[in-house]
């Protein structure tokens, strides 16, 4: 997919905002600062705004035309579909997924729901609502596992879990942010992660974390973490490739985004979640996975905001 626009006119006075009231506030400040830069820079007349009441409030007043969503997370992140809503009840177009695909992105556990009903490979889980009973729910999925908020970004209140010891810790942890959470078996094995671009899938990323996994740390603040693009080769690179955009149509998903996947040991792909407005940090992956398809960073913000017109638009 090339680009499709020439003229930075034709995308009007673009809003980009960031920022919000989410457990990634800063994260997606970081992004949205790389963001505006790289459309100012290509003669774009973007802008920053912070949060969605001050963008609504702009929208309204007639100042925009488009909105370039680099909002992360849910609760006053732009991510779980009410951002989504609200424009589009404005009719204003704005880059990546639609209500649905947000929304059902950034609830793990219906992702996964839906792609059990298709058959496609994800880990064994448990649903826990409030004062539900992890133990018995742990009884039922087996050790190693893993605890987590099910509406969370960033493997915020994310913990490994290999001894029944250490659950109620991990429970604690994850409860600290809103909405259920989710219990899964724990994939031993390489951690791969897919950007989608249009309809085009970037090349796969393996992430070699220097700790145990990749957590927080590990994708914002350490320098020591190893990403090799491709991260796999042949065939193993074009399933999983094909495996990633079915995961991102199933759930309704337009535009581009980033689906997180466990590569076992026997070379079997598991599919986790779906981020719907992915970082585009220094540090963040779909810059990588651009950059080794030849996009450079300027070039993967313009074919973002591409995403905004809608197909036949």
């Amino acid at each position: 997919m090339s680009m499709k626009i020439t003229d930075p006119a034709r995308f009007g006075r673009v809003a980009v905002v960031m920022g919000g009231s989410s457990a990634e506030r800063e994260v997606s400040l970081d992004s949205g600062r790389n963001v505006l830069a790289a459309l100012q820079a290509r003669g774009i007349d973007a802008h920053a705004i912070d949060g969605i009441p001050a963008l609504l409030d702009a929208l309204r007043a007639g100042h925009f035309a488009r909105v370039f969503n680099i909002l992360h997370g849910q609760h006053g992140g732009g991510e779980d579909g009410v951002l989504q809503g609200a424009l589009e009840s404005l009719n204003v177009p704005y880059t990546g997924s639609g209500v649905l695909g947000s929304a059902l992105s950034m609830d793990k556990t219906r992702s996964k729901r839906v792609w059990q009903s298709l058959g496609l490979t994800t880990p064994g889980f448990v649903a826990l609502p409030r004062g539900a009973d992890v133990h018995a729910a742990a009884k039922q999925i087996g050790f190693p596992l893993i605890v987590k908020p099910a509406c969370e970004g960033s493997s915020v209140g994310v913990t490994r879990v290999f001894e029944e010891a250490q659950l109620d810790q991990a429970v604690q942890l994850a409860a600290k942010y809103p909405g259920d959470l989710l219990m899964e078996t724990l994939i031993e094995g390489d951690e791969l992660t897919v950007a989608i671009l249009g309809r085009e899938v970037l090349p796969t990323i393996h992430i070699v974390p220097k700790g145990a996994f990749y957590d927080y740390n590990a994708k914002y603040i350490a320098e020591d973490t190893l990403y090799l693009c491709p991260g796999l080769e042949g065939h193993a690179e074009s399933e999983l490739r094909a495996l990633s955009l079915q995961a991102f149509d199933a759930l309704g998903c337009y535009g581009w985004g980033r689906v997180d996947v466990m590569r076992d040991r026997n070379g079997r792909n598991w599919l986790l979640e779906v981020n719907t407005a992915p970082g585009m940090t220094s540090h963040s992956l779909v810059p990588k996975a651009a950059a080794a398809a030849g996009i450079d960073y300027q070039e993967l913000c313009w074919r973002v905001l591409e995403t905004s017109f809608r197909e036949g638009a």
